[in-house]
C-alpha cells in the first residue's frame, strides 16, 4: 500500500518526530479544543517539506485539484468526512452544485473533478457540475481518461440564487480558487457558499496565512516543548513588485538578504551544514507559478527576460504585484531516485488522505509542483491518525502521522485566517 520511499529519516525518528508521537494525547485534546473555537475549512492540502531537521508546510490550498490521486481504496474516509462537513456547514443541505475551475482541456483536473463529485454523491447529495466558461451554453458531456464522462452544464441565476437550468441547489461547492476574481453571478447569494468567497485569491494572501500558521506554531511548539523553527518557515513580505518593469529589486534583494542572514543563524544553531535559500513566490496564487529559488540577493537582481516574464504572471493573466519570500525547506525524501515531497489532504478537519508529488527534473531545493510531475498516493488511513506506539518506533505511520499533525495545524491556521479576513471586511 505504501510506495518504497528513501528518505534521511531512516533509521531512529527524529527528536521532533519522537516529541509529536509522545505527545499524542495532548496534541489531540489541543486540537479539539482548537475546533471548539475555530470552524474548519470544508476541504484542504497542504504541501510539505521534510528536510530530516525540520518538518514544515510550504503551501496551504483551500480549493485543493487533486482528489483524483489519492488512494481509491480509502475514499470511505473522504465520503465520512464530506458527511461531516456538510451536517456542519449546510444542515439541510441536499442539492449541491459544484463549480469547478475553468480547465476543459486538463483531463487530470477534470478527474479531480469526478472523484470529488462522486466521494459527495456518496455521502448522500445530489450533485451538479456547473461551469462558468462563457462559450458552454448548454450541457456539455466531456471524456475523462479510462473512459469515464463528465457533464458540464452553464450556471445561472434567478435573482440572489444560482443554480442550472433545472436544478436548484440548496448549497455551491467552490473547486475555483478565484484567482481572476469573484464572478459576479456568484456576488451575494442566499445559498451557502463553500469555501466562502474570501477564501478566494482574489482576497487571500499567502502572507496573511503564514502569519497566522506563526501564531499557532508558536502555541503549538510551547505545547510539546520544541522550538517554533522546526515547523515554521522563516518568511517575508515585498510589495509593489513590478518584475516587468523591474521595479522593486532593491527591496526584492534587501529583503532576501535579511531572510538569508536569519536562516544561517538557524543552521549554525544546529550544526546544519546545507547551504541556505529562499523560494520566492507571488503572494496570491496557485498552480505552482510565479516561484523561483533563489540562494544571494543578487539572484533576483537583473533577472533575464525569461524569469522576469515567469514571475511577473500567475494564473489567469494575473499579476505580480506582491511576494512573499518564503525560507527554502529542503526535500531529503525521494521514490525511485527522484526527489519527492508529501501532500496532505483534508476535509472537515479530519485527514483524508494523501500522496508524494514527484518530479524526476527537480532538485531537492526547488518547486516540485511544476510541469513534468506526477502523484504517486499514500494510504493515510491509520498513518496520519494512529501512530505505532508499539517495539518499532521507526514504523512509517510515525512520521505520516507527524505528517498529519502540522499538516492540520495548517489547516487550522487558514481557519484564523479566513476568520480574520471576514473581520476585516466587515
Amino acid at each position: 500500500m505504501v510506495p518504497h520511499l528513501t528518505t534521511a529519516l531512516t533509521g531512529p525518528l527524529l527528536e521532533l518526530e519522537k516529541r509529536i508521537m509522545d505527545a499524542q494525547p495532548t496534541i489531540e485534546y489541543w486540537f479539539r479544543q482548537q475546533w471548539q473555537e475555530h470552524a474548519a475549512p470544508f476541504y484542504t492540502s497542504v504541501d510539505l517539506r521534510n528536510a530530516g531537521f525540520k518538518l514544515a508546510p510550504v503551501d496551504t490550498n483551500l480549493f485543493p485539484g487533486g482528489f483524483n490521486n489519492l488512494n481509491p481504496d480509502f475514499m470511505a474516509l473522504c465520503v465520512h468526512a464530506a458527511m461531516g462537513a456538510v451536517e456542519r456547514i449546510c444542515r439541510n443541505a441536499l442539492n449541491l452544485l459544484l463549480i469547478p475551475e475553468s480547465h476543459t482541456r486538463n483531463t487530470f483536473y477534470l478527474q479531480n473533478v469526478a472523484v470529488l463529485a462522486n466521494i459527495l454523491r456518496q455521502a448522500g447529495l445530489i450533485v451538479r457540475i456547473g461551469t462558468l466558461i462563457p462559450e458552454i451554453t448548454e450541457p456539455t458531456t466531456l471524456d475523462l481518461p479510462g473512459g469515464g464522462k463528465l457533464t458540464l452544464e452553464p450556471v445561472v441565476r434567478h435573482g440572489r440564487r444560482v443554480g442550472l437550468k433545472d436544478f436548484d441547489p440548496c448549497a455551491v461547492l467552490l473547486n475555483n480558487d478565484l484567482s481572476g476574481g469573484v464572478p459576479d453571478i456568484l456576488r451575494d447569494i442566499e445559498q451557502t457558499i463553500m469555501p466562502p468567497l474570501h477564501a478566494g485569491w482574489a482576497t487571500r494572501r499567502k502572507s496573511q496565512h503564514f502569519t497566522a500558521y506563526q501564531n499557532l506554531a508558536r502555541e503549538f511548539s510551547d505545547l510539546i516543548g520544541i522550538d517554533p523553527w522546526l515547523i515554521d518557515p522563516i518568511f517575508a513580505r515585498c510589495g509593489k513588485i513590478d518584475f516587468a518593469a523591474r521595479q522593486g529589486e532593491e527591496c526584492l534583494a534587501a529583503k532576501v538578504a535579511d531572510l538569508l542572514d536569519d536562516i544561517r543563524d538557524k543552521y549554525r544553531q544546529y550544526g546544519i551544514g546545507d547551504e541556505p535559500f529562499v523560494i520566492v513566490k507571488a503572494d496570491a496564487g496557485t498552480y505552482g507559478m510565479g516561484i523561483m529559488t533563489v540562494k544571494s540577493p543578487d539572484d533576483v537582481k537583473d533577472l533575464n527576460r525569461k524569469t522576469r516574464n515567469k514571475m511577473s504572471t500567475i494564473k489567469e493573466g494575473a499579476p505580480v504585484t506582491e511576494v512573499l519570500l518564503q525560507e527554502g525547506v529542503y526535500t531529503f525524501e525521494s521514490i525511485n531516485g527522484a526527489v519527492a515531497e508529501p501532500v496532505v489532504y483534508m476535509i472537515d478537519h479530519f485527514v483524508v488522505g494523501g500522496f508524494y508529488r514527484v518530479h524526476t527534473g527537480r532538485g531537492k531545493d526547488e518547486n516540485l509542483n511544476s510541469p513534468g510531475m506526477h502523484f504517486v498516493p499514500l494510504a493515510f488511513d491509520s498513518a496520519c491518525q494512529l501512530p505505532d506506539r508499539g517495539l518499532n518506533p521507526d514504523a512509517s505511520p510515525n512520521r505520516f502521522y507527524a505528517y498529519g499533525v502540522i499538516a492540520r495545524l495548517a489547516m487550522l491556521a487558514a481557519s484564523v485566517e479566513l476568520q480574520t479576513i471576514l473581520n476585516e471586511q466587515m
